[in-house]
Order: C-alpha cells, then structure tokens, then sequence
C-alpha cells in the first residue's frame, strides 16, 4: 500500500542496499546457527536481510531492538552484532504482572543463556509507561522495533504510544535511525474503531514519531502484502503464523500469507 501525496511529501525513497560488505555480513549472520528452522521459514514474509539494509544496520553500530519477544531477530542481531557492535536486547519489564510478559522474558533468557553467540547482549527493559532505559541517553546508533507498536496503542493510547517514541529518540545518538515496521491498517479505516485488531494506520505511526521530533526520512514496501484486507474475524491473528480459527478457512488464510506491513525509517536530527 501506497503513502498519499501529503505523506510522500518529504520522503527520501532508498534506491538501492548497502555497500558488498555489509550485504556478506548479514547473509552470513542469516546462516548463523542461532538460527532455527521455524524461524527461517518466515523469512520469506519478514524480509530480514531486505529489511536491516534497509535501516542501514552496521555491524559495528550500538542497536537496541524493542521487544525480543521469543528472538526472532536475536537470532541474526546477536551474532551480527557481537564481534564489533553493541546489542541491546530491551525486552519486557521484570517486575511485570502479567503472565505472558513473565513467562516470555523467563524462555527469552533461557534463549540467551544456550548459545555463546549471546553472551555479549545486554539485556534491558522497556515499557511505554514505566521503564525507559533502554540504553543510555544518547547513545545508540539504531532502534528497531518489529510489529510491537500497535501493543502500545491497543493497551495505553495514543499517550503509550507517544511515550515509547520519546524513549526511542533519547537513546538515539544525534543522527541516529528508529527503523519501524508494524502491520498496516487501510488509511480508509477508523483507527479507533479497528483498535483491537492488531494493525495501525500508517500515517498515525509518522505521527507519533515526528511529534517525538524525529525525522521520517524513508518508506518500504519491503514488508507490504496487497493480499491483506487487514479485515479479518480475529484481527491480524487470523492469519499465520497465528491461525486464531484454526482450521475454519485455514487455506484462506494461507493463501494470503502474513501481514500486509509498513517499514518506516527515522532519523533523529543531529
């Protein structure tokens, strides 16, 4: 899905990846042996390689990505990472109440303690609300945050939502880059109305982050899936790797795949 003219205007379209050696590092970091099966298999709908290029990512650069959850990304970040970079795993709080943050962040550091590609990730916490140090105030060369902020918008608001981008912009160095993907809503929708199901509007995602100061310099249909109507009985979590209805239309929804997704890239100005 396209942006419209009023949001185009402004926007650097990238024309083409990074330099050869960056590409080598991060097709070697996409076979590392961190990697698991079921993980690869999505990397036809995640785009990995496409989409770290993409935020420029460099493997001597401090990064801190925002909710691991089960490290699908860790995976690559974390061997990718180790040698020359700092990375900055900001997972959920360790005081949380809630179950499913316990018990994620619980098999999360099993995930660190069981291969020596982790031991140099620093792990840390974010909340919207809460907790902010995610890393020292400006320091961090990249922020990345995969299909994490329509959580904040469902469950805090719009505040949560704006809160988390301010986080963002203070860890960032002067310069630094916020790369944002996250399921897309149709800008036709009502974004309040569609609260639950998983996806935001695009435009409301620039919003949020140009009120936190940053810049948008750049968007992708790296991540975008045309198949999605992101109209579906469970929300997003109709379609895989979900299956919320199980076998009910299940080749319906595997003919449409994952999530139709935007990939935004922010610049704090320096």
């Amino acid at each position: 899905m396209k942006l419209n003219k009023a949001l185009a205007t402004g926007i650097i379209l990238m024309s083409g990846w990074s330099t050869a050696v960056q590409a080598e590092n991060l097709s070697s970091a996409l076979k590392a042996d961190t990697r698991t099966d079921s993980n690869m298999s999505r990397d036809t709908y995640r785009h990995p390689k496409q989409t770290l290029a993409f935020f420029d990512l460099q493997p001597n650069q401090t990064v801190v990505e925002i909710w691991p959850g089960g490290g699908w990304y860790s995976e690559i970040l974390a061997p990718y990472l180790k040698a020359n970079g700092t990375y900055y795993a900001a997972h959920f709080p360790a005081d949380t109440q809630v179950n499913y943050f316990k018990n994620s962040l619980a098999r999360f550091k099993q995930k660190l303690d069981s291969d020596p590609n982790y031991s140099q990730v620093k792990l840390t916490e974010f909340s919207p609300s809460t907790n902010h140090e995610i890393a020292p105030a400006n320091s961090v060369d990249t922020v990345l945050t995969f299909r994490n902020l329509h959580n904040w918008y469902m469950n805090g608001g719009e505040d949560a939502a704006l809160s988390a981008f301010k986080t963002f912009y203070k860890a960032l160095k002067p310069g630094g880059v916020l790369g944002v993907v996250d399921h897309q809503m149709p800008e036709s929708f009502d974004q309040n109305a569609n609260k639950k199901s998983g996806y935001v509007k695009m435009s409301q995602a620039i919003s949020w982050a140009l009120q936190a100061g940053f810049i948008l310099e750049a968007s992708s249909e790296i991540n975008a899936n045309e198949k999605d109507s992101a109209d579906h009985p469970k929300g997003v979590w109709t379609l895989p790797p979900s299956l919320r209805l199980g076998d009910e239309n299940k080749e319906k929804y595997l003919a449409i795949g994952e999530s139709d997704r935007f990939t935004l890239k922010f610049r704090k100005p320096k």
